[in-house]
């Protein structure tokens, strides 16, 4: 019997075409095999829309896939429920607005797709694996993972990654950019910088390989 694999993948962006040909060299087998999403789907890249519909496909192919939630999915979510418009537009959200080619106002929400605010309020906090913890951005030393909140599960970033605290668990973990994975002792970072020209990178487990492709 051949072996599940778990496939992680980093920060998108809205780099569609990045994320096609990263799944093509995954050789993931959506019969088998289980396939993790850190977050960050949108903002900042050219095809945010692109990103979401085609993780949609994906679930139909699958009902082992996971999609954890991102800062920018956070910031999109309070943007549509009219809370922080200024924080979603600097952060990239206004490429993600002409994505879904309508402009900023009071009544964007009526403006996405129905099947796409169910898939960002569905997005999950964090996974238990049997050997790791995976997360969007980290999590906080020191603090129960239960305890955990959302703000520094998906913004933390200095406190955690340079700390040595032992979560129980290895932590996998995207947010915050490197040139190439960051692995250390209690945790792996694979958000490579896909959508500031470098590339995007999936970690697959048990054998912890990473795959990854540049942009074209």
């Amino acid at each position: 019997m051949t072996e599940q694999k778990t496939y992680i993948i980093g920060d998108i962006h809205g780099c569609l075409d990045m994320l096609k040909r990263l799944m093509l060299k995954m050789n993931w087998n959506p019969e088998q095999d289980r396939l993790i999403f850190l977050g960050d789907y949108i903002d900042r890249g050219e095809d945010s829309k692109g990103v979401v519909d085609y993780i949609l496909d994906l679930f139909k192919l699958s009902k082992r896939i996971d999609c954890l939630l991102g800062n920018h999915e956070k910031l999109f979510l309070d943007f549509l429920d009219g809370k922080d418009s200024h924080n979603f537009i600097i952060n990239g959200g206004n490429v993600t607005l002409e994505s879904y080619r309508i402009a900023k106002s009071e009544h964007t929400k009526n403006f996405i797709p129905q099947e796409h605010i169910r898939f960002f309020q569905s997005l999950q906090l964090w996974i238990e694996l049997d050997d790791y913890y995976v997360v969007h951005a980290g999590f906080q030393p020191g603090i129960e993972i239960g305890l955990q909140i959302i703000e520094d599960m998906v913004w933390i970033r200095e406190s955690f990654i340079y700390s040595n605290y032992d979560f129980g668990k290895k932590v996998i973990f995207g947010h915050t950019p490197f040139l190439e994975p960051l692995v250390m002792e209690n945790k792996i970072g694979i958000d490579t910088g896909a959508v500031y020209g470098n590339t995007l990178t999936c970690l697959e487990l048990p054998s912890c390989t990473f795959h990854s492709v540049e942009g074209s």
